[in-house]
This record gives structure tokens, C-alpha cells and sequence, in this order.
């Protein structure tokens, strides 16, 4: 297949010559097939196969594209969809720059990180491993829901600068498994990601229900009061706060716009705690990596910060050019972003649940409806919904209903930060709207932030 859609964009690349058009070709293929569950019973099965093609073209300082959904023997459709954009860019208004046209000095494909037995798993296996997890804590009040979803994602590209193109293809999977009551109105919740098959721990996602579960169904809830915690976040958590760093910290062009925390003066000076490092590592398999980027460039561990110190901004190639800085290697997709593990051996729930406390301790594993409140300040919000635990500092446990937090990014990942975990996981952010995007950020276990304000707190579930 690999080899046809390189002959089908090589042959697109030559009509675009032979027309004396200036162009270039982003192909994304997906097979996606998602199985859903609702009241302890299948909901949804279904799958799609979809070819997408953006075709951008340039005329001197003037750009345009035209995106279709395709298929790979609809050549002539294809070569309409290019007439199309050639005949956009005479009109489009000249840009202030000059874009970079992708040019690729060879021929790169990497396939290594598909796996043809996770892409494909069969629907019985899927429901085999829901059975696995859940078998025995359902109950006439306590229903399952949940997604598993999996599939293989091609991109590739060409354009008339050069004969040679690029193609990287990956297999990815995510699943979530809930268990909710349906008259209290509580929900637990357990998340994997998966890059192959072997990834997939049913044992794993059961331990972090059954936990969970038991806490929900024998302890007290309460509203907590207002003021400020010791709070150890979960993977989920973790990583929806980092996701958000790629628009309000360490996005080049978006810092030259006015919307980061961070500025060129940052630059090797310790801004966070001196635990935090965090970087793009595209040889991490479990983020479902681009070794190259949508323009050619090799794509290597990249540091953005360093045990605290601010180490370098991210520039995508139209960024660069619009603000004269050296592109970095991330037009892509989407990023191989990690935090490294920590010190703390505290790597299960059940650690963090037996681990000597000498005060109270609010565990959120997940943070919802988040949002950035104040970009320059790196302040974002959002509340605890699944799965929240208060640790008691005399080794009882608390169920707490909902709360909200208002935190600055400075002070989750600076000198508030008491601890990080030693084990590290790929926690799945993949959306599931538009183009097949397989996405997940390595984060730790657990981190703990110290005296975090809660601003709001729920009466009820």
C-alpha cells in the first residue's frame, strides 16, 4: 500500500509539473473502528476508511489549498483538486513573508511503529478485555460505559521541489472503561493508551476500578471546604495541563502574538521547579511519533526545559518564516511530548493510598472542561469529576465531590511541586473529531503540588 500511494502523489507531482504549477501534497489516510458502550451493553460498532488529500499551492508570495476526501483511484479528482488550489493562489492576497516550499533531500519511510494485530484487533477481543476488567463489579445500580477504539494512520507528502517524498504510518488504540451509579450520580474511571497490541493491560485497568470502586461505594462523601491542599494529580491530569503548554508557553509563534507565559528572555533561566524536565522525544514509540516533519526536517530529542531551566521555543516552519527564526522541526501532526519520572516510589494507587501521611492529601486523577483563564499568566481552570479521593492524615479516606481549580501553570510545575513519581506512561490525548490523530503525552504515575487553592466546591455529585 505504501508503495502505491508514493506512485499515486509521484504521478500527481507530475501533472502539477507539466501544468507549471508550484505545489505540495499532504495525504492523510485512517482506518478507525470504535466500539462503544452504554448501560453495561454495546452501543456502537463501527468503523470508516477515509483518504484525505490538502494540496497547497504557491504563486511568489501568494499561498492557497484545497483539502477532498479521496480515494487512491480517483486520479482525475485528484488533479481537479489541484487546478483548484493553483487557481485559488492567483487570487489569495500576498502573504508579508516568503513561505518555505517543503523540499526533501531523500526518500524517508518509517513503518516501524505499526502494528497490523493492534490496528485490526478483532471485536472479540475487544469485548473480551471489557469483560476482563469489569467482570463481577457491575451491578443493577453500577453500569458500564465506555470507548475502545483503534486504528492505523498513513501521512505522507510530496511536492514539485523535489522527486522525493516522505511516509510514516502508525497503529494506535485508547481505551476507557466507566463505571457510574446511576442514582448517586458518581462516576469511576479508568484510561490506556496502546501503540501495539502487547501495550493492552486489562489486569492493570481492573486494579484501578476495583480501587476506585471500593473507595465510592463505602465511603462517606463530602464537600470539602474552600481553601487550599496538598493535591497529587493522576496521569490524566498530568497531561491535560502539559497539552496545554503547546499553545500558552512554548510555541514560538504564539509567544511573538502575545499569547505565552514565556518570552525570548526565559531563554536558560530556571523558570520551574528544578524537578521538571520535559521534552519532544519522537524515538518514544508510545506517542506515535513523526521522525520527520511535514517538511523534511529530521525530527531529534528537543529539550524544553531542563531540571527547571527554560531551555528553547518551538517553531513551525510557517512561524519561522513569518518571524525570521530557524524552524525546529515541529510541523507536525502533533508532538512526542514527555516529563520525566521523578524520585518517589510511589508508582500504584494502592502505594499512593498506603503512603505515610503527615497531612491530607486531595488525589485528582482527571481535570474536566479545562480552559486557559489568562494566557500571559499561564493560568488555567477546571474541575475534578472522576475519581477524586481525599487522603485523611489519619489514613481514613474521604470521597469528595466535585471541586474547581484556578492555577497558574508557574505555580503547578515551580517551587510548589513536592514530588514526582519514578514510574512514567503514555496517557492517550487523542480527540475524536476530524482527520485520525493518534495522540498521547508520557507523563509520571503521580505529582504532587503543595497549598493549591480550591476556589469552588460542589454540595452534591
Amino acid at each position: 500500500m505504501s508503495e502505491k500511494i508514493l506512485q499515486t502523489l509521484g504521478a500527481l507531482r507530475d501533472y502539477s509539473l507539466e501544468k507549471g504549477y508550484e505545489i505540495s501534497l499532504y495525504y492523510h489516510e485512517e482506518d478507525s473502528y470504535l466500539m462503544r458502550f452504554a448501560n453495561s451493553a454495546i452501543s456502537l460498532n463501527t468503523n470508516e476508511h477515509l483518504i484525505r488529500l490538502e494540496v497547497t499551492a504557491y504563486e511568489g508570495s501568494k499561498r492557497a489549498s484545497y483539502a477532498m476526501i479521496t480515494d487512491l483511484a480517483k486520479l482525475d479528482d485528484m488533479k481537479k483538486g489541484i487546478d483548484i488550489a493553483n487557481e485559488m493562489a492567483k487570487h489569495a492576497m500576498p502573504l508579508t513573508y516568503q513561505t518555505t516550499v517543503p523540499t526533501y533531500e531523500n526518500t524517508f519511510i518509517d513503518v516501524s511503529n505499526f502494528d497490523p494485530d493492534l490496528s485490526t484487533i478483532s471485536n472479540e477481543e475487544k469485548l473480551a478485555l471489557f469483560n476482563q476488567v469489569v467482570s463481577g463489579l457491575e451491578t443493577d445500580e453500577i453500569k458500564l460505559s465506555g470507548i475502545f477504539s483503534c486504528g492505523a494512520n498513513t501521512v505522507a507528502a510530496i511536492s514539485t521541489r523535489s522527486e522525493h517524498s516522505i511516509l510514516m504510518k502508525t497503529s494506535d488504540a485508547q481505551v476507557t472503561i466507566v463505571l457510574s451509579h446511576n442514582r448517586l450520580k458518581w462516576e469511576v474511571q479508568a484510561e490506556q493508551s496502546a501503540q501495539q497490541k502487547s501495550d493492552l493491560d486489562p489486569a492493570a485497568l481492573r486494579a484501578e476500578l476495583t480501587a476506585l470502586l471500593h473507595h465510592y461505594t463505602h465511603d462517606s462523601p463530602q464537600q470539602l471546604p474552600l481553601g487550599r491542599y496538598n493535591i497529587v494529580f493522576g496521569p490524566a491530569a498530568i497531561a491535560d495541563m502539559l497539552n496545554f503548554t503547546r499553545y500558552i508557553a512554548f510555541n514560538g509563534g504564539l509567544m511573538k502574538r502575545g499569547y505565552s507565559f514565556l518570552n525570548e528572555e526565559n531563554i536558560d533561566q530556571k523558570v520551574f521547579s528544578n524537578q521538571f524536565s520535559f521534552f519532544d522525544d519522537p524515538e518514544r514509540r508510545e506517542t506515535f511519533p513523526f521522525r520527520r516533519d511535514i517538511y523534511g526536517i529530521e525530527r531529534k530529542r528537543f529539550a524544553l526545559v531542563e531540571n527547571g531551566v527554560f531551555k528553547a521555543f518551538a517553531w513551525y516552519q510557517d512561524d519561522a518564516d513569518e518571524f525570521g527564526q530557524q524552524p525546529t522541526g515541529h510541523t507536525v501532526p502533533h508532538h512526542s511530548l514527555c516529563m520525566a519520572g521523578g524520585s518517589q516510589p510511589v508508582n500504584s494507587l494502592g502505594e499512593l493510598l498506603n503512603l505515610p501521611r503527615e497531612t491530607d492529601i486531595l488525589y485528582i486523577p482527571f481535570l474536566h472542561y479545562m480552559n486557559i483563564v489568562n494566557p500571559s499568566k499561564g493560568i488555567l481552570t477546571g474541575s475534578s469529576r472522576f475519581g477524586a479521593l481525599l487522603l485523611k492524615q489519619d489514613g481514613t479516606v474521604v470521597v469528595p465531590y466535585n471541586v474547581r481549580l484556578t492555577q497558574s501553570l508557574l505555580d503547578i510545575f515551580g517551587d510548589r511541586l513536592s514530588w514526582i513519581a519514578q514510574e512514567i506512561l503514555p496517557y492517550n490525548t487523542s480527540l475524536s473529531y476530524g482527520a485520525r490523530n493518534p495522540t498521547s503525552i508520557i507523563v509520571p504515575r503521580f505529582m504532587q503540588v503543595n497549598d493549591l487553592e480550591i476556589s469552588h466546591s460542589n454540595s452534591s455529585y
